[in-house]
């Protein structure tokens, strides 16, 4: 395979009808930059591991998921299947196409500008980032472990995936899906008994939600970079609940770390000793719950990622 051909992995949006039109614009802009390209699509979630890993084997360098944070979750976790000389030699890029993006928003990406992403993909400019990474055992008590780019979430915040997802598939709307399981939340709030070893410090109470961020996660830890060799942790008490609606205006205006209930740290370890029936999201997308306690590390500059100019 000629290094300068791309790998594409085309991952539409549930729920949306013109898929094929999503494709052709994006087609086109890839045309007028001139780039030499193979795609191949999705057919469902549990694909996308399956054909970065073809990418891979076929000696694709440049591989740019079209997809949303999930499904570059998967893409880097095929990459850290690999073999460390097989991974170094493979850039990642993303067209941001999915429900939130945030890892892509991150970077600067808007998900309404193709051709500014293509641009900026087509200088190749590359960037080492770091990998959160979960390892837990599940229900058979087998040893598991995922990376992550964006978040983990344990707790409320995973609730409110778990809702979003039912409710989608009755309203058939992000924004309103999203908004519903919200508000079905912060009227039915519960808060969780955990402990938590971080920093040589023991956090042991009842807590609402807990998110470990590598980067951005959806708006609760604002302050993390991935690639500082850091995680950053946010824990939130259980507020009241004219506490919660200030709690999200403060999420949305980004200055979610000011509200009194939540608490910041910045690790490089995070031990979940106790977290009673509390779901873990991993960017975006929902884990079989751990049985037992779990450990979150990051590890540093693990991947080539395609950044903007």
């Amino acid at each position: 395979m000629e290094d300068n051909r791309w790998g594409i992995l085309y991952c539409p949006r549930k729920g949306i009808k013109s898929k094929r039109k999503r494709w052709e614009r994006l087609q086109r802009e890839l045309d007028l930059h001139g780039v030499h390209y193979d795609m191949v699509q999705s057919e469902n979630t549990d694909s996308v591991e399956r054909l970065v890993t073809m990418l891979i084997r076929n000696g694709y360098k440049t591989i740019i998921v079209v997809g949303g944070d999930a499904a570059l979750n998967d893409a880097a976790n095929c990459l850290m299947h690999e073999e460390r000389k097989v991974r170094e030699s493979v850039a990642l890029g993303l067209v941001p196409n999915g429900s939130l993006n945030d890892f892509a928003r991150f970077w600067g990406f808007d998900d309404d500008n193709d051709a500014q992403t293509v641009e900026w993909l087509t200088k190749h400019r590359t960037r080492r980032v770091d990998l959160g990474c979960i390892r837990y055992h599940d229900k058979n008590g087998m040893p598991q472990h995922r990376y992550f780019l964006n978040c983990v979430n344990i707790g409320t915040t995973a609730d409110i995936m778990n809702l979003r997802q039912q409710t989608r598939r009755i309203l058939w709307s992000r924004t309103l899906s999203f908004i519903s399981s919200v508000i079905l939340k912060i009227f039915h709030r519960k808060d969780y008994k955990m402990r938590l070893l971080v920093n040589s410090e023991t956090v042991d109470r009842r807590i609402m939600t807990v998110c470990v961020g590598n980067a951005r996660g959806y708006g609760q830890t604002p302050s993390a970079v991935p690639y500082n060799g850091m995680l950053d942790l946010t824990v939130v008490y259980d507020p009241k609940l004219m506490q919660l609606f200030s709690g999200l205006w403060l999420l949305i205006s980004g200055r979610f770390l000011n509200h009194r209930s939540v608490h910041p740290y910045r690790t490089r370890e995070l031990v979940v000793e106790e977290a009673r029936h509390a779901l873990v999201g991993i960017d975006g997308r929902l884990i079989p719950t751990p049985s037992g306690a779990y450990t979150i590390t990051v590890e540093q500059e693990v991947i080539n990622f395609l950044i903007p100019e």
